[in-house]
């Protein structure tokens, strides 16, 4: 009997729609390919409804995406509405479903160029594993005298053994299976922040006195950005805390090519995991149809993935390779040398051609 996934879709806003909607077509290309189903649930929150009903991402909302197998973002973000408002909608999500994993994939892909001209593809093939619901993110603090010369501003930093250690245990888990150098790197800044740190420190080589076929590194984030542009090739999987891994992931982004082709996942191993494009809503392009939708299907590949469908996943990234090698001139919005829905409707292609 096939397996039926209930998927919960949030196209979002301004080029979202836009590209998820390639990524369900390439999803429902390999399902077939695969032999999986799924049912897909439509959700609209984001700026339009917001502009509409004033409403940001209502308690009922929750519950409902709590009973999905996993979720599928475009990009929230609204040109039309003040930022911090229904940019929240992601936080909200991480924070009640406790997504505690934030998981990026810097994989360079053969037919991208990547801004480290003297780096190729067996070079930049790394994951960072961030902790996605504590740290400066957590919104301990405040501000005492606002908007007087004496102001102060206060922002904690809130980490516990509890989310660090099973964020710390994930990152040892996914590294085993992922089973390339088997090289774990803890980033932090243990010689300044000596309390947060030192507990990520503590931690970190506690729980890993329990995988001893796993190497350990360590490096000061201020480091780790100077060594991903230098020697990207000596990371296998990099584990740190929710800013620290903001920043990184970001870097990471741009050295396999940019935002059009970089992808994430908010994970819950036990609950309710979301999956999306790393670039935003990029309103300026909505509806012109020239906006790049590859790193939404990766995103779907991501997804695929983590539901138990390594094979699909496989696949997607053939024919992704398949369309950068072949057709794509840029990544870039309406450089590509094809509209939107003709680089989904490549993907498409070249999957049927794996399966013929």
């Amino acid at each position: 009997m096939k397996k039926t996934y209930r998927i919960g879709v949030i196209p979002g806003d301004g080029t979202g729609p836009e590209v998820v909607a390639e990524g369900l077509k390439v999803l429902q290309a390999v399902s077939q390919h695969a032999g999986f189903q799924y049912d897909l649930h439509t959700y609209d929150f984001g700026g339009e409804r917001y502009l509409r009903t004033g409403e940001i991402l209502p308690d009922s909302a929750i519950e409902e995406l709590r009973g999905m197998d996993a979720l599928y973002l475009g990009a929230i973000g609204h040109p039309k509405v003040k930022p911090g408002i229904v940019d929240k909608i992601v936080l909200m999500l991480r924070f009640s479903l406790d997504q505690y994993i934030n998981l990026r994939p810097c994989k360079l892909l053969p037919g991208v160029d990547s801004p480290l001209k003297h780096k190729g593809p067996e070079d930049i093939d790394f994951v960072i594993v961030r902790e996605n619901t504590e740290g400066l993110y957590a919104g301990a603090g405040g501000v005492l005298r606002k908007d007087t010369p004496d102001e102060v501003a206060i922002q904690e930093s809130i980490n516990t053994r509890k989310g660090v250690e099973r964020c710390i245990r994930f990152a040892f888990e996914y590294c085993r299976k992922r089973n390339r150098a088997k090289k774990l790197t803890l980033c932090a800044k243990t010689n300044v922040l000596m309390y947060a740190s030192d507990l990520w420190e503590r931690t970190f080589y506690a729980v890993a006195k329990e995988y001893p076929d796993i190497t350990l590194d360590y490096v000061h984030v201020d480091a780790a950005c100077m060594w991903l542009v230098k020697n990207p090739e000596q990371f296998d999987v990099i584990v740190t805390e929710n800013l620290f891994g903001d920043i990184l992931t970001d870097l990471a982004a741009i050295i396999q090519g940019g935002l059009g082709i970089a992808a994430g996942a908010n994970i819950n191993p036990r609950g309710t995991s979301m999956f999306e494009p790393m670039g935003g809503s990029a309103p300026k392009y909505t509806g012109m149809n020239v906006i790049n939708p590859l790193a939404a299907i990766l995103a779907c590949k991501m997804m695929l993935e983590h539901l138990g469908e390594p094979e699909a996943g496989r696949l997607i990234e053939r024919a992704v390779v398949e369309v950068l090698t072949r057709h794509l001139k840029s990544l870039e919005a309406g450089r590509m040398g094809y509209t939107t829905s003709e680089v989904g409707d490549l993907v498409v292609r070249y999957l049927a051609k794996q399966s013929a």
